[in-house]
């Protein structure tokens, strides 16, 4: 059985600075999902646990949320549905990270949907008129919020264009929508941040070396291992040249680094097989290390690097969102690159989510840090304990870090990822709820010793454990059978079951505290200085 061994001072100096950049932003299904009572409810406990300050949607734009008409050739707009969700959004201290999507069917040059709720995905018929909705847009917000206010905000222009499911168009037409929006945008304000290209996962071949997506170029499925190939990011370097050689702005580079070898649940392979492999455990980080290194080869070497999608998987009925390993892997990943991105959004808050219609049964791999009953899954207590992190690091090593807080109280994180394993907490696809339950249970245990000096006799420390028994409602779930439709009785077990354990320990005498105990696998503790 491993050891987690930890020896610190309460006044030792910090050895650098924590950048709460996990809290930056959060994802949401689309917009029209955030006027329900229930998502709102959902979001505004995310808020006050997790710290979340901006959230970012699908579907601003689509015609669920009446933005847009065509009237006698003229075009008409209605912002009432957008007033009524960036207001509550405001109200409860967040602010949106905008993504311009999908086409009104008035501004659409074709018919293509995605998703159940069916976007609009193709590119306008007249460019003009797609500015002139940005430009209306924006003046609106500017008289409705102020100035000071919508610079505070991120404009990002549409999502995953290089996938041809999002985006019915080429390379080039995607560019020219930028163009379009980027330009009406600061025609505004020349100090609102605006940026993409909001691509999707990174490649190891030419797959989107082209105009439009080429899946005969996929090469994953013809190799063993993932890790011996070379992955880079979609369409950064062609999207920052062709923004300087049209003298176009970029505030922020975004994309999403899902560690996985598909960039949507059900995709297929060349070969007609399922594209659905994981790939090596520090995945995102070699993705960062890429994205930065071509960012700072580029025309905008201090462009803002925001991650504006992120889990383990990029599928909404993936088991494993459910379970404790994702919390584990949630902490494990954030913690390993503090400082090298300005946000990493995990997707998403809540199963309050509609892309693959309402989820089938109360637990069902669905994205979200709580599931359609607002109950607490452990990626959730995750995002909790990072934000309870402190601003300062004391010290760090292989599966803990210790903070102090601005008021000098320390702040420990311990985490028992079991790095025996090659790759991120894999995929365990609805209905096979099986394989995440049988990830979890092959990790490895620990021994977590814990000391540190120089307190107060008597200090106390609160001690907070997230293992399969504590914190982790799925396990509950599948005590009771797994239900599809829990009654209130099995609700009330499953609430209980979402609850860490929670006890008080204290400094011997001497000013020293030693904390010794088993983690189970995959299991995350939290201690805090009172």
């Amino acid at each position: 059985m491993k050891e987690i061994i930890i020896n610190t001072d309460k006044n030792k100096p910090g050895i650098g600075k924590v950048k709460h950049y996990w809290s930056n932003c959060v994802g949401a299904g689309r917009a029209c999902e955030g006027l329900r009572a229930d998502w709102r409810r959902q979001l505004r406990e995310a808020r006050e646990a997790c710290g979340f300050r901006y959230i970012r949607f699908h579907g601003l734009l689509s015609d669920d949320m009446g933005v847009c008409i065509r009237e006698n050739g003229s075009l008409r707009f209605h912002w009432q549905y957008i007033d009524s969700l960036f207001d509550f959004l405001l109200s409860i201290g967040m602010r949106p990270f905008v993504e311009f999507g999908f086409m009104p069917s008035a501004l659409a040059s074709g018919e293509t949907t995605m998703f159940w709720w069916k976007g609009n995905v193709t590119p306008p018929s007249d460019y003009d008129a797609w500015g002139e909705l940005i430009t209306a847009l924006v003046l609106h917000w500017k008289e409705r919020y102020g100035l000071e206010e919508i610079r505070k905000w991120y404009y990002e222009i549409w999502n995953e264009p290089d996938l041809s499911v999002f985006w019915d168009g080429s390379r080039s037409e995607y560019f020219r929508l930028y163009e379009s929006a980027v330009r009406a945008v600061k025609a505004i304000d020349p100090k609102l941040r605006v940026g993409g290209p909001a691509t999707s996962n990174f490649v190891p071949d030419d797959r989107f070396a082209g105009e439009r997506e080429d899946q005969s170029k996929h090469k994953t499925h013809l190799v063993e291992d993932l890790e011996s190939l070379e992955w880079k990011g979609v369409w950064i370097q062609e999207f920052l040249e062709f923004a300087a050689d049209r003298n176009l702005p970029v505030d922020f580079v975004s994309t999403h680094p899902y560690p996985t070898d598909f960039a949507l649940g059900g995709q297929k392979s060349p070969d007609g097989g399922m594209a659905g492999r994981t790939r090596y455990v520090r995945a995102l980080r070699d993705d960062i290390g890429w994205l930065k290194e071509t960012i700072a080869k580029s025309p905008f070497p201090d462009v803002e690097i925001h991650l504006t999608e992120w889990s383990s998987s990029p599928c909404s009925r993936d088991y494993s969102h459910d379970f404790l390993p994702e919390a584990s892997y949630i902490i494990r990943s954030n913690i390993e690159n503090i400082g090298r991105v300005d946000s990493l959004s995990y997707w998403v808050f809540t199963d309050i989510f509609e892309e693959e219609g309402p989820g089938p049964q109360d637990f069902h791999g669905g994205f979200g840090l709580m599931n359609l009953q607002g109950i607490r899954k452990p990626s959730f207590h995750a995002y909790r304990m990072l934000h309870e992190l402190g601003d300062e690091i004391v010290d760090q090593g292989e599966g803990y870090l210790i903070t102090r807080r601005a008021d000098q109280k320390l702040r420990i994180l311990i985490w028992n990822y079991d790095m025996r394993k090659d790759r991120p907490v894999p995929m365990s696809m609805y209905p096979d709820y099986h394989t995440a339950e049988a990830f979890r249970d092959s990790g490895e245990e620990a021994y977590m010793n814990l000391e540190i000096s120089h307190l107060a006799s008597g200090q106390a420390f609160g001690v907070e454990v997230l293992d399969k028994e504590h914190g982790c409602a799925a396990a509950a779930w599948g005590k009771l059978g797994y239900p599809a439709n829990m009654n209130q009785e099995q609700m009330k077990v499953i609430k209980a079951a979402s609850e860490t354990r929670n006890y008080v320990v204290q400094a011997q005498e001497n000013g020293s505290l030693k904390l010794n105990v088993k983690l189970g696998a995959y299991a995350v503790l939290a201690v805090r200085e009172l």
